[in-house]
């Protein structure tokens, strides 16, 4: 066991429980490497979990290390381990927690950082871009389609517009005034949210829309993608399970391995970087120390982007 400095929770409750924790960071087994982060995404699933609200589907085991998704550079590999070595650098999710200095991770599941690519912006990109990717897939959308994205300001958001766009699609999406010209240089018609929306989506694409992608879990967003689309065959929602129920309409929560599809939603992220128009948009980042403040900002929502944290 080799000891890490992270950040910790004992008990559920509010950000308030976090505090700082020497944990025991395990050697990598097969098919693992241990990666010392350089910067690690915060999640509203984060949040979620350190209130016990995801423990009956989503248990821990307490003291519990918080974080889905990191960035780093290889410590050490397991066995079995083939195109890693120590010394490069990775983004992708981990297995013991991100809100530390070293985590483990599936050595399969990670992709290889471009020198070109900082850490905390590989580090927003996990999460997001195999959200949006498999949303898109879910969704079958198509070149020339028209796809609305609801909160296509937030992390998921960006980067599901962004993928869209490069796939050919026109994308209208809702977010407050203040993000619509970032919308517009990503290549979407930004339309605000709100009473009306359902107009001024519809004056924005006055063909029609083809498919939705609600990243809000609102009850008028899930309403108003219902009858943009005229059914409910291609909507599809992250944001709440109960509200996609109501509505009638696909949740996608990402759980479980069978549905996993980083890998495919990494290159396709990269081969925008490396084409010059990715754009990750980081809200803020935060020292490992102010976690608990993080996780306060991300509670709050209404971000423009991804928070991120630098041990």
């Amino acid at each position: 066991m080799t000891k890490a400095q992270g950040i910790a929770f004992t008990e559920f409750g509010s950000a308030d429980v976090l505090h700082p924790l020497e944990t025991d960071v395990p050697e990598p087994g097969p098919g693992q490497v241990r990666i010392a982060v350089r910067a690690a995404g915060v999640n509203p699933l984060d949040h979620k979990i350190r209130a016990g609200y995801m423990n009956a589907v989503f248990p821990v085991e307490l003291p519990h290390v918080p974080g889905v998704e990191a960035a780093g550079v290889v410590e050490s590999v397991g066995e079995g381990v083939s195109g890693l070595a120590a010394g490069d650098e990775v983004f992708g999710p981990t297995v013991t927690g991100s809100y530390a200095a070293l985590a483990l991770a599936e050595a399969a599941k990670l992709g290889v950082k471009p020198a070109s690519l900082g850490f905390p912006e590989a580090a927003a990109l996990p999460v997001a871009a195999e959200t949006a990717f498999r949303a898109l897939e879910a969704l079958g959308v198509r070149s020339g389609e028209t796809l609305v994205v609801h909160g296509a300001a937030g992390g998921v958001g960006l980067l599901a517009v962004q993928f869209a766009v490069s796939r050919g699609l026109r994308v209208v999406g809702t977010a407050s005034q203040a993000n619509h010209e970032h919308l517009r240089r990503l290549g979407a018609v930004p339309v605000s949210y709100g009473p009306g929306v359902v107009e001024r989506v519809r004056e924005a694409a006055p063909d029609g829309v083809d498919a939705a992608f609600d990243t809000t879990g609102l009850a008028e967003s899930l309403a108003a993608s219902v009858e943009l689309t005229g059914g409910k065959e291609r909507v599809l929602t992250i944001g709440s399970p109960v509200t996609a129920g109501e509505y009638g309409v696909a949740f996608s929560s990402g759980a479980g391995p069978a549905g996993y599809r980083g890998v495919p939603a990494f290159a396709e992220a990269l081969a925008l970087h490396e084409a010059g128009t990715l754009d990750v948009a980081i809200h803020r980042a935060y020292p490992l120390a102010e976690a608990a403040d993080a996780q306060r900002a991300s509670e709050a929502g209404h971000l423009a982007g991804k928070i991120v944290l630098l041990p």
